[in-house]
């Protein structure tokens, strides 16, 4: 028998909760904040820009996430018609709307690493 929610079982409370899920779901991984982070600080960055600026990441994991967020309207890729062809990924102003969140996870992590690390 499956136990009654308490806590989330008022509408709000329910529409709350599942903003959160859908906000989860979208940036969820290691990556994504780091590249939207980058690309917030970097304006428009070429792939291989966004490679040696992310430590650790491999090029196929950057391939995937890159196009993760361009599906969720987080990012845009242009391809320009240039020999050889050259692609530029920006945030869109939809993906600028995360700038305050990545601010404040950047707070709270140095805040953390201060207390806990000294």
């Amino acid at each position: 028998m499956k136990k009654k929610a308490v806590v989330n079982n008022t509408p709000v409370c329910q529409v709350r909760m599942q903003a959160i899920s859908d906000t989860m779901s979208i940036l969820s991984g290691k990556w994504k904040f780091h590249i939207l982070g980058t690309l917030i600080e970097g304006d428009q960055l070429g792939f291989m820009d966004l490679l040696r600026e992310i430590e650790g990441i491999g090029s196929k994991m950057l391939s995937k996430e890159l196009q993760d967020l361009e599906s969720n309207h987080l990012i845009s890729r242009t391809v320009k018609d240039t020999k050889p062809i050259t692609v530029k990924y920006a945030i869109t102003k939809h993906g600028k709307t995360l700038t305050p969140v990545i601010d404040e996870l950047a707070k709270w992590g140095i805040a953390y690493r201060q207390s806990v690390h000294g």
